[in-house]
């Protein structure tokens, strides 16, 4: 096994020296909040950060030259560590926290069970709802239960695991997960345009080249950690940023970190064909967006006009059948090892696609599936269309969305605001003593000729029977809601559901993801949306015999319940990630408990909305597939003066839950202000009269 083949999820990064006496260029990271909402929105899984920064001139070595470095990316509020947290210095800035952070709580049995009622119950008739409580109560009063929740501690103690759910969790919902993870696990952005209108070319150009300041502060572990109020969060995951690669391996994928001082290139592909390019000169001199410019329009010219075989398709199959034809490739040439290794080692995948996009549909399924050939989907991809739109598809299994969100918030501010170091402008000399692209050929046979076409057909299959509407709502946004004294996250969930009630008259099973960052090694655990009090008030808004001020008064109820859920989420005290861990302690030959044999547990983790709210002022558009075969894949972003959701399905009516919901966020607004009117009309009616 070579050196650097990692089995996430270790953390071990390659170690990145910096110069002893650098010409230095401070970075300075300003970090503000761009949370959905009230302060609790922070604990979604939204993000949490829109980087902007500013730059004093230097000369234009960055990033893997030998003249260069950079200071810590966001100020510090204080030099003393957080109370209850320490710093190792030894460790870096980046993760000189990550030891003192708190370990994943295992929650007690009894408000675990209590949360599981009360939020399975607006899914079930009440008879259903007497049966799931008796198993439930039989479980909580179980011997069983209480040798699996020691079993669960005992495991949550042991000083060798930094989270008793990491490991279980990342193959479950990710390595172990066999299906292809285009449309699957995948998620997209679509970044905000450029208004200068620039060529395919120079955007691509530029956002690398903007990109570069941020691979430094993570690779030299220079980048300022993330903080909630003041609490620092685990930036481990940030190490799988560049550099890496996920591997298709039975029965559960691996992930690989190549080290960047000596794969310090990145991979073009256009036409289906593939092109190493470097990131520095023969001296160790970074390139220029100028110089980065004129090497992309060789690879542009250099590919031509026909498409090659698309080996990068077979990223897109199942992993198991992937793994067979990865043995496949291999076997069939030597050179085509040394190509897939080119490949996997980049900093990161740039798809040149030869399609210009107009509309947010277009846009977005261009950079959440492409045409499934122009691709490789096993990394992180930076999709730049003909016309200058670009977008981002980020590989899920090594990190959630925030890392991610914050790299893209880092480069594209840095764009807008003018303040990336692009270098010298192009001259008629630029890039003339350059290497040309190198192209990575790959040796095909009969057998792996037979697998790509397969992973063609499946991929179009697939595809083909999906469909994605984007509503963007201008109707109102953050600002109204704050306005209201209500949280914008909440209130967008409200929303969907009373959409999803006038579709289908009853509640839908929803899944929000709640970061838990604050922890060891966290990721995320759900925060299940709909509530008897979200029922209750979807229930009068479709009852025209209802007042509006009673609406009002269950709308915030329903409101205050689903931010105290979220709280418990974030804090690791959630229903199904503990559930999960208790399930996983089972040993061969023990029964498996009758709560999750009950038909309640099976239809109140059927996550008919798969929702998540990420929010940024410099993104158009983000997404991902439905998790369930009738469900949608429901994303949404929460502006000052609009709310914008992405919803994907296996066409099950998606045009008409885009319609449900422009309606339900107009009504819930119209209603809030009847009441109000209403309510201050009673008030200055009983006022007393001088």
């Amino acid at each position: 096994m070579p050196a650097d083949y990692l089995v996430f999820p270790q953390t071990q990064a390659p170690t990145f020296n910096l110069p002893v006496n650098p010409v230095v260029r401070e970075l300075k990271f300003v970090e503000e909040s761009v949370a959905p909402g009230v302060e609790d929105e922070a604990l979604a899984q939204g993000p949490a950060t829109i980087a902007s920064f500013v730059s004093e001139e230097a000369p234009s070595r960055v990033l893997m030259s030998k003249s260069r470095s950079f200071k810590s990316s966001a100020p510090k509020r204080s030099n003393a560590p957080p109370p209850g947290y320490a710093e190792d210095p030894s460790a870096g800035p980046m993760l000189r926290y990550e030891a003192s952070l708190p370990r994943l709580p295992v929650p007690p049995l009894s408000s675990t069970i209590a949360k599981y009622l009360e939020t399975a119950e607006p899914h079930l008739s009440p008879a259903q709802f007497a049966a799931t409580r008796t198993a439930a109560k039989a479980f909580l009063d179980s011997e069983q239960s209480k040798v699996l929740q020691a079993r669960l501690e005992e495991r949550a103690r042991d000083p060798n695991v930094k989270s008793w759910l990491s490991e279980w969790w990342n193959d479950a919902a990710y390595m172990g997960y066999r299906d292809p993870v285009v449309v699957y696990v995948s998620y997209y952005y679509v970044h905000l345009d450029d208004r200068r209108r620039p060529s395919q070319a120079k955007r691509a150009a530029q956002l690398l080249k903007a990109m570069l300041p941020f691979r430094y502060l993570v690779e030299s572990k220079q980048l300022e950690p993330e903080k909630i109020r003041g609490m620092p969060l685990a930036m481990e995951s940030y190490e799988w940023l560049f550099h890496s690669s996920r591997y298709p391996v039975k029965p559960s994928d691996k992930a690989r970190k190549y080290d960047p001082t000596t794969h310090n290139h990145v991979v073009f592909v256009r036409k289906n064909k593939f092109f190493k390019v470097p990131l520095a000169d023969k001296s160790g001199r970074e390139l220029s967006a100028a110089e980065l410019e004129a090497q992309i329009e060789k690879v542009i010219a250099m590919a031509g006009q026909w498409k090659a075989v698309p080996v990068g398709a077979l990223t897109s199959e199942n992993r198991d059948t992937w793994t067979d034809a990865r043995d496949a490739l291999l076997a069939a040439s030597p050179e085509n090892a040394a190509s897939l290794e080119a490949i996997e080692s980049a900093m990161l995948i740039v798809c040149l696609d030869d399609f210009a996009p107009v509309t947010r549909e277009d846009a977005g399924w261009g950079c959440w599936v492409g045409d499934g050939r122009n691709r490789f989907y096993d990394k992180h991809q930076l999709i730049v269309f003909e016309n200058g739109k670009s977008g981002f598809l980020g590989e899920h299994s090594c990190m959630d969305g925030t890392p991610t969100l914050r790299l893209n918030e880092f480069m594209l501010a840095s764009l807008a605001s003018g303040k990336a170091d692009l270098g010298p402008e192009r001259t008629v000399d630029t890039a003339k003593n350059l290497e040309i692209p190198t192209e990575l050929t790959f040796a095909l046979d009969d057998k792996t000729h037979q697998y790509i076409k397969q992973a063609e057909s499946h991929f179009d299959e697939l595809v083909g029977k999906h469909d994605m509407h984007v509503l963007h709502y201008e109707g109102y946004g953050k600002e109204y809601i704050k306005k209201a004294k209500s949280s914008p996250d909440a209130w967008a969930q409200l929303v969907k559901q009373l959409a999803f009630h006038k579709m289908y008259n009853r509640p839908g099973v929803c899944y929000e993801s709640a970061q838990t960052r604050k922890y060891q090694q966290g990721r995320t655990e759900t925060i299940r949306s709909a509530s008897n009090e979200s029922k209750a008030w979807a229930e009068a808004m479709l009852n025209p015999d209802e007042t509006d001020e009673h609406r009002a008064a269950l709308f915030r109820k329903a409101v205050t319940r689903h931010l105290q859920y979220a709280a418990w989420a974030a804090d690791g005290q959630g229903v199904d990630r503990h559930l999960f861990g208790l399930k996983k302690t089972l040993r061969d030959g023990e029964p498996v408990p009758q709560i999750y044999t009950d038909e309640a547990f099976s239809k109140t983790n059927h996550w008919e909305l798969s929702t998540s709210n990420l929010s940024s002022p410099v993104l158009d558009g983000w997404g991902y597939g439905e998790v369930v075969p009738d469900g949608y894949g429901l994303s949404y972003s929460i502006g000052d003066d609009h709310i914008r959701w992405t919803i994907t399905s296996l066409k099950r009516r998606t045009a008409e839950l885009k319609h449900y919901l422009a309606e339900a966020a107009t009504e819930t607004k119209e209603m809030m202000e009847r009441a109000a009117a209403a309510e201050a009309k009673k008030a200055s009616e009983e006022k007393p009269k001088l």
